[in-house]
């Protein structure tokens, strides 16, 4: 991020005016080609989670009944806990970054995976 001083030269942006603040005011700035993977990552896990509330919200609009209700009910929320996750995840890869260590486990990954499989094999038995 940069700003363009009056001579035309490029001056750095203040590490203090990202946000948020606790992951920029830690380490040294990566390289940028690990910077645009993590975004990369983050975007897909919520473009994940928009298709997770869209099909929800389909599965509502074509099954009124309970079990229907239930199933978009059990979407929506994953989607909404994929969207969390996918900034909480960004976050904390950022911060490994910034400060040359590992990045950290995906410890959610399972339990999406598996809540997923669950709701596609109750969608199919609805529609079978």
């Amino acid at each position: 991020m940069s700003t363009h001083g009056s001579n035309g030269q490029e001056l750095p942006v203040p590490s203090d005016r990202r946000r948020p603040r606790w992951v920029y005011r830690t380490g040294s700035e990566p390289d940028p080609r690990f910077t645009f993977a993590n975004e990369r990552t983050f975007l897909a896990w919520i473009r994940t989670s928009l298709a997770l509330i869209v099909a929800g919200v389909a599965i509502r609009a074509l099954d009124d009944g309970a079990a229907g209700r239930a199933v978009a009910a059990l979407f929506v929320v994953l989607g909404l806990v994929a969207s969390v996750q996918a900034l909480g995840r960004w976050a904390y890869s950022e911060r490994a970054l910034r400060r040359g260590r590992p990045l950290p486990a995906l410890p959610a990954l399972p339990v999406v995976a598996g809540v997923v499989v669950t709701g596609v094999v109750i969608v199919v038995a609805m529609v079978w």
